[in-house]
């Protein structure tokens, strides 16, 4: 008994001041039928930052057949600082927003008819941007038996050597007896297998992926017991060589390639942050056809749609993961967890993308004012790279940052550790640094921005303000 199951119906939702309702008298409020993925705040225009308590719920039911496995409820994104709750009874909390987790609920399940409440707690300001509010991306419910393969826990490094493909296996499971890993092609040909927890299988001549050629495999690993099949994993990959040479710049596949980038916020315009595959593929199509071979996610972890798109299309993706650490930019952000969670969501983080060949930077930070305040800055750095590393070994993809910083002592001393720098509005600091620091890869991570209010104009137009009294940006650009 294995299976995947979309679970976004049958979802309802009620709003309400933050910390009026307890699970135990939720259901005395009105909950109104919506859409997963949903985002609450975009349904009130006049009051887009708005703070409540959103509760979702939802019911289905249970066999007794069905309770005789495992069953783990995956949240792909809920923002933000969430406790889901099974038949009243806490199963788990999250507390970024950006992360995808999922939860063990088995053990709070009845035979017949099961609740599943999701508490979301919004309390604004937490975000430099619109965030969106709820459980804003999809949800699945996995079904396993109780010998399975862990959630995120086959490894695929592919290394050419010699001029011979060798592709790395590491794999982790609950139970079972022997796992079998087979690569499939495209159009579905078998072109070779491996037996273990730890294994390679080597592969002639695979075709390569590259920008704009999004050739792509399935390892599909199997677990046994005895004869029978008890759980399957499938996971894509690609075969590409990626460089950052100081001297070269970025290299793939053995030849050197500008990296043409835009940076994206996750939210889609005036649709909300809810995802929308269309809308966002829709906004990757137009950004190519501009010429666009490579997308940041500014500034937090991406939906898993963007990475498979990106893998499709052949853009390359430096994956963020915060826009703070320790020190926070807004009263509510992610500052108040991160000491104590950020382990656990750059685990989640990197684990469930490092198999992705879009996927060539890990950016640890955006424009973190921890990295020029003191020496703890760097001290943090390293734990987040170290915890990088715990989960991408092999270095599928490099660890780096992104700075508006770099003019000063502290940030360089994060960049000459990294030895990778993203380089925030600093293009007139590139010729001095690669100079000074030969052995650095610079690359401009962001540099230029536009900030407008359609239809609204400011004179005179050589004034480079931001906001006006009005606080309306001007559509002249010069804002």
């Amino acid at each position: 008994m294995y299976k995947d199951i979309l679970w976004n119906d049958g979802w309802q939702f009620c709003l309400t001041e933050n910390g009026t309702l307890t699970v135990e008298s939720a259901d005395k409020e009105k909950f109104t039928d919506v859409e997963v993925p949903h985002d609450w705040l975009i349904g009130d225009t006049r009051d887009l930052y708005r703070s409540g308590d959103g509760w979702y719920r939802k019911s289905f039911t249970v066999t007794d057949e069905m309770l005789a496995g495992r069953f783990f409820v995956c949240f792909d994104g809920v923002y933000m600082d969430c406790t889901v709750y099974v038949n009243k009874k806490p199963a788990g909390d999250w507390k970024y927003g950006y992360s995808s987790f999922s939860f063990d609920i088995t053990d709070y399940l009845d035979k017949g008819e099961n609740t599943i409440y999701v508490l979301v707690r919004y309390k604004a300001p937490n975000s430099r941007w619109y965030s969106g509010a709820g459980i804003y991306r999809n949800v699945r419910l996995k079904i396993r038996n109780n010998e399975y393969i862990k959630e995120n826990g086959v490894y695929i490094s592919p290394r050419v050597e010699n001029g011979v493909w060798n592709v790395y296996i590491e794999a982790e499971k609950n139970g079972g007896d022997k796992l079998i890993h087979t690569i499939v092609s495209a159009d579905g040909e078998e072109i070779g297998s491996a037996e273990g927890m730890n294994c390679a299988i080597r592969v002639n001549d695979p075709k390569l992926w590259d920008i704009y050629e999004g050739n792509l495999y399935t390892l599909k690993s199997i677990l046994y017991k005895g004869t029978e099949i008890i759980d399957v994993s499938e996971n894509r990959f690609g075969f590409r060589t990626t460089e950052f040479d100081p001297q070269r710049g970025f290299v793939i596949n053995g030849r050197s390639e500008k990296m043409h980038g835009v940076c994206m916020h996750h939210d889609l315009g005036a649709l909300g942050a809810a995802m929308n595959e269309a809308a966002l593929r829709r906004q990757l199509e137009i950004l190519k056809s501009f010429g666009v071979n490579a997308v940041r996610t500014s500034h937090n972890m991406p939906a898993r749609e963007l990475v498979a798109m990106c893998e499709e299309m052949g853009i390359l993706l430096d994956s963020e993961c915060f826009d703070m650490w320790e020190n926070a930019k807004t009263e509510y952000d992610y500052a108040r967890f991160f000491p104590e969670w950020y382990k656990t969501d750059v685990a989640a983080w990197v684990r469930r993308d490092r198999n992705s060949p879009a996927v060539v930077m890990w950016s640890i930070g955006n424009e973190i004012g921890d990295t020029h305040a003191s020496p703890r800055g760097l001290e943090v750095a390293k734990m987040l790279k170290e915890a990088v590393l715990e989960h991408d070994p092999k270095g599928n993809a490099i660890c780096t940052i992104a700075s508006n910083y770099m003019p000063w002592e502290n940030a360089q001393k994060v960049a000459d550790y990294l030895k990778q720098g993203g380089y925030n509005y600093a293009e007139h600091l590139y010729n001095e640094h690669h100079e000074k620091h030969p052995d650095w890869f610079i690359y401009g991570s962001e540099t230029s921005s536009a900030v407008r209010s359609r239809g609204v104009y400011h004179l005179p137009a050589s004034a480079d303000i931001l906001t006006h009294d009005d606080l309306q940006c001007s559509d002249m650009g010069n804002s």
